[in-house]
């Protein structure tokens, strides 16, 4: 059993990943701003307020725990405007992890982060770009900064998401030549999550996670 910390905890990945690692029996450190209004009734579950921006709070956050989720994500409303959460609280967060000796971590970024911008399909460039392109960009750098740390990093990168229930049939696409855009749900993603944690078996990669391709 290990002791998570999942910060972004209160709502979508972070919050299956959450309920997916508690029903694997884990110890789970939720972090989030509004943690205290997570509703699960779990022994194993601490809810821990804090700002993913503040070293004081991640410091604390990291004490006594084995492995690291970071499972950010912004308001649609935000994503027009400069986006700079990613990147700000990994600044944030790989220093402290390595002062505090905690060396797992696994980074949700996105299908299109990254070396996985190539594989976006000709009639998804455009739309991805004037909707998320601020985001990604941001996520490149984040993505950029854990490369650079001393960290065990996995970076999960779904496509596009959906709601639902868990159903374990979904793709891992390990390798760069077999990266395309898909559907998958959130609980599926957190599945995943739960297992790269349990055996971390893609450390030092980055892995796109679908269920189901869309045209390219």
């Amino acid at each position: 059993m290990a002791h998570l910390l999942v910060i972004g905890a209160s709502q979508g990945i972070g919050l299956e990943t959450v309920k997916a690692a508690l029903g694997a029996g884990h110890r789970v450190r939720a972090f989030a701003r509004s943690a205290s209004k997570i509703e699960l009734s779990d022994p194993h579950l601490e809810r821990f307020p804090g700002d993913a921006l503040s070293a004081p709070d991640i410091a604390g956050a990291l004490d006594g725990i084995d492995a690291v989720v970071q499972a950010l994500g912004v308001p649609f409303r935000d994503l027009f405007g400069p986006v700079r959460l990613f990147s700000d609280a990994t600044n944030v967060l790989v220093p402290a992890m390595e002062k505090a000796g905690v060396r797992r971590l696994v980074a949700v970024t996105g299908f299109g982060t990254g070396d996985s911008r190539d594989a976006i399909g000709p009639l998804q460039r455009l739309p991805f770009r004037l909707v998320f392109g601020r985001a990604y960009d941001d996520k490149d750098a984040q993505e950029m900064r854990i490369r650079r740390s001393s960290l065990d990093w996995t970076f999960v990168r779904p496509g596009v998401l959906t709601g639902g229930p868990a159903t374990g049939r979904y793709q891992v696409l390990d390798r760069r030549s077999s990266w395309k855009n898909g559907l998958i749900a959130r609980a599926d993603v957190a599945q995943f999550i739960v297992k790269e944690v349990d055996d971390s078996g893609h450390v030092g990669r980055a892995v796109v996670l679908i269920s189901h391709a869309l045209p390219v």
